[in-house]
């Protein structure tokens, strides 16, 4: 039986049975919007193939493959932009990470997001997508995501997302790897991963703990 089949069976007063239909919907269309406003990812095989769609929740809750990208923005001088991760973020907050990253949303390709992610995070347009660097397969130290790493040049200064960016600032490489070294949890650890697979390439060898 319906909700106004009970209402009226019961014998709640026609006024009544109005306030509680309209509250019913207002509940109805307030869920309907966080629903249509969380974000979807495609979930991906071991072979990073799409093999079908989730709610963002969903796909962290049950640490379903996805994809995400991370791009590194060094400047003229050899400098790494880091930004600080705000304290409402889900996964590490307050931690440092890369220059910009995020998740590749539905139906979106690595490339346009790395571009996006520039755009929305630290306010820096390019028509065209970063320097692909290498990939880093899906694992626990990067929450199931398989991830393509970026690089490109910028001076800044950037404008700075609010709601998902506390602060950044510039440090060399050397800076970074000292700090990693000592105070590792400081760091998203997809970023621990990321730094040395890229401190590797350039001829370094890194041993903090992952």
């Amino acid at each position: 039986m319906c909700a106004v089949g009970l209402l009226q069976r019961s014998g709640v007063s026609a006024e009544r049975r109005i306030c509680w239909l309209m509250l019913m919907a207002a509940v109805c269309r307030h869920a309907a919007t966080i629903i249509m406003s969380e974000e979807i990812f495609d979930v991906v095989n071991e072979r990073d193939e799409v093999i079908g769609q989730n709610l963002r929740r969903e796909v962290h809750r049950l640490g379903l493959r996805h994809r995400a990208v991370h791009v590194l923005v060094f400047n003229r001088r050899g400098e790494l932009f880091l930004q600080k991760r705000s304290m409402t973020k889900d996964t590490f907050p307050g931690a440092w990470d890369s220059s910009a990253s995020g998740h590749v949303d539905s139906g979106e390709d690595y490339d346009a997001c790395a571009i996006r992610e520039l755009r929305e995070e630290i306010g820096l347009e390019t028509k065209h997508p970063p320097e692909r660097l290498f990939r880093i397969e899906s694992c626990a130290d990067t929450g199931q995501e398989f991830a393509w790493v970026y690089q490109l040049e910028a001076e800044g200064p950037f404008t700075l997302h609010p709601e998902e960016i506390e602060t950044g600032a510039w440090f060399t490489p050397e800076q970074i790897t000292r700090w990693m070294t000592e105070r590792p949890l400081d760091f998203a650890r997809a970023l621990l991963l990321i730094w040395k697979v890229w401190s590797e390439r350039q001829g370094g060898n890194q041993s903090w703990n992952l």
